[in-house]
């Protein structure tokens, strides 16, 4: 089968750096153009762990030159400057999976949590990345909005539940991820004394993922529930930790009903012990684990936040745009001990 070409623009970042990571070894596609806003040095100057293994040239990000060396190009940049870039690759024939926000919401969403959208033409096309929801969409894509890393372990968590929640009773989601999901930019709240043996949360009930989980939720089950959400920040590099706490009308078999529902999924694994973050780290799986009380349930979810919550999930949803496997190029061994 002929290579395919692909483009990764936002190399700089963890998520470039993950992409880069994941599709120097990917059997199908090849790396042909990497950029920055800047550009002007190598991929290794860039990320020194890259030294001896991917020396190719970084470039300033250039939509037309993007066109003339790849058919498919990851967006690892920030909302608002993603948009911008994906309407000029589409015009120009490029499929696109975009990591940021800007295509994952509905406008009226969207322009209330970020800002002003400003490729409206192209979002309505735009198709939410979450495999175990869209494959046979994402099959057919050119756009694929790569969901964040809080909704893709909520969602996932609560997903198999939804035809039997009580749908008066509110979802509330206690979410902890590591510091990388702040990205490489300094802030107070990521400096390392702050962080150090510390824990805290940080935007309570009106985090942006908030909106985001309860769209999907909402266009799944043609209910809006009420959707309460507190992320918070652990002492680690990656990992995220997601307890969702639900009722349900009546009493259930939880357990029978996520393995039923995930019998087939190729990334998420259920667990008959709780989850924990150590397990999923360095891979694209989705770790699940339920148990109940009556009509209480306790829903555990663990992923890596900078692969199933970014990178590898892009990949995935690529893979399946290009009529690839779906595994293939995956990471699937954790990073342990």
């Amino acid at each position: 089968m002929p290579k395919i070409d692909v483009a990764i623009i936002g190399a700089s970042g963890y998520t470039g750096l993950e992409l880069i990571k994941i599709l120097i070894n990917h059997p199908h596609f090849t790396i042909r153009y990497i950029a920055t806003s800047e550009g002007g040095v190598s991929a290794s100057e860039l990320h020194p762990s890259l030294a001896c293994v991917f020396e190719q040239d970084v470039q300033k990000a250039d939509a037309k030159e993007v066109a003339k060396h790849a058919t498919l190009a990851f967006l690892a940049l920030p909302h608002k400057a993603a948009m911008g870039f994906a309407k000029e690759l589409l015009d120009l024939h490029v499929k696109v999976v975009d990591l940021s926000a800007d295509y994952r919401l509905e406008l009226e969403a969207y322009e209330k949590h970020y800002c002003e959208h400003e490729d409206k033409e192209h979002l309505s096309e735009a198709v939410y990345g979450l495999p175990e929801i869209h494959k046979a969409r994402i099959q057919n894509a050119r756009l694929i909005a790569n969901p964040g890393c809080y909704p893709t372990a909520s969602i996932l968590g609560i997903l198999p539940f939804l035809p039997y929640l009580n749908k008066e009773a509110p979802i509330f989601i206690d979410a902890k991820s590591g510091v990388s999901g702040a990205g490489k930019k300094l802030t107070p709240t990521a400096h390392f004394v702050a962080i150090n043996e510390n824990m805290f949360a940080y935007n309570p009930l009106k985090h942006r993922h908030e909106p985001e989980i309860a769209e999907k939720l909402r266009q799944i089950s043609a209910h809006a529930f009420e959707v309460n959400f507190i992320p918070h920040l652990l002492p680690l590099t990656r990992g995220m930790l997601v307890s969702s706490y639900l009722q349900t009308d009546e009493t259930i078999d939880a357990k029978a009903v996520l393995r039923a529902y995930y019998a087939d999924a190729t990334f998420v694994r259920v667990r008959e012990t709780p989850v924990e973050i150590k397990a999923t780290a360095g891979t694209n799986f989705c770790d699940i684990f339920v148990t109940q009380k009556g009509k209480s349930l306790f829903v555990s979810s663990a992923i890596d936040n900078l692969l199933r919550g970014a990178s590898s999930q892009a990949v995935v949803n690529a893979n399946l745009m290009c009529g690839l496997d779906e595994t293939a190029g995956i990471p699937m061994i954790a990073y342990v001990p």
